[in-house]
C-alpha cells in the first residue's frame, strides 16, 4: 500500500491492467449488484437539482448512502441504448464513485483509502487493459484528477514509475 499525499492506495491500482470494454459487458455495473453506487450528500443535492427522479438515494443496510435502485437491481439512472446500459447522468453530476469504478474509496481509520473492486463482469476490461497495456490508474486518470487533483495524480504516477523500476 502506498501513501500518496495522505490517500492510501493499494498496489493493485498501480499494477493491474484495466480498460472498460462496454461492447463485452454491456454496462452491467449499472444493473448488477445488491445496492446502488455510493454517493455523498453534496452529490445528492447536485443530482436533485437536475433530475426529476426521486428518491435519488437511500441508506443501504450498512448505513452507506447509495443511489436508488429499481427492483433491487438497476440503478435509477441506468438507461439503455443500443443494447448497452449507460448512465443518464454521464457528462453531468454523475457520482464520483461511478466515474472511479472499479476503484472504490474506503475509510481506513480517519483516512481515505483506494482499493480495486474486482467483479467477474469486469473480466473483459482486464483482458482489454492487458492487451492495450493500460494500467487501472492510467485508465482512470480523469476521474482520479477530478477527485484528488492534478498534483496528487502526478505523485501517483511518480510512485508507479518508481515501483516498476524497483520491481525489475
Amino acid at each position: 500500500m502506498f501513501d500518496i499525499d495522505g490517500v492510501l492506495v493499494t498496489l493493485d491500482i498501480i499494477e493491474k491492467y484495466f480498460c472498460c470494454d462496454l461492447e463485452a459487458c454491456k454496462g452491467a455495473c449499472c444493473v448488477e449488484g445488491d445496492a446502488g453506487a455510493p454517493v455523498t450528500d453534496e452529490e445528492v443535492v447536485r443530482i436533485e437539482a437536475v433530475s426529476p427522479i426521486r428518491p435519488v438515494a437511500y441508506k443501504d443496510p450498512s448505513g452507506e448512502l447509495v443511489t436508488s435502485i429499481i427492483d433491487g437491481k438497476d440503478c435509477v439512472f441506468a438507461t439503455h441504448k443500443n443494447g448497452c446500459t449507460i448512465c443518464s447522468l454521464y457528462g453531468g453530476p454523475e457520482p464520483i464513485s461511478c466515474r472511479l469504478y472499479p476503484i472504490r474509496e474506503v475509510r481506513v481509520g480517519k483516512r481515505v483509502g483506494l482499493e480495486y473492486h474486482r467483479w467477474d463482469i469486469c473480466h473483459p476490461a482486464q483482458v482489454k487493459g492487458r492487451k492495450n497495456k493500460i494500467r487501472l490508474y492510467q485508465f482512470l486518470k480523469e476521474p482520479l484528477i477530478a477527485r484528488f487533483g492534478q498534483t496528487w495524480y502526478d505523485e501517483l504516477c511518480l510512485t508507479a514509475d518508481e515501483w516498476f523500476k524497483q520491481s525489475k
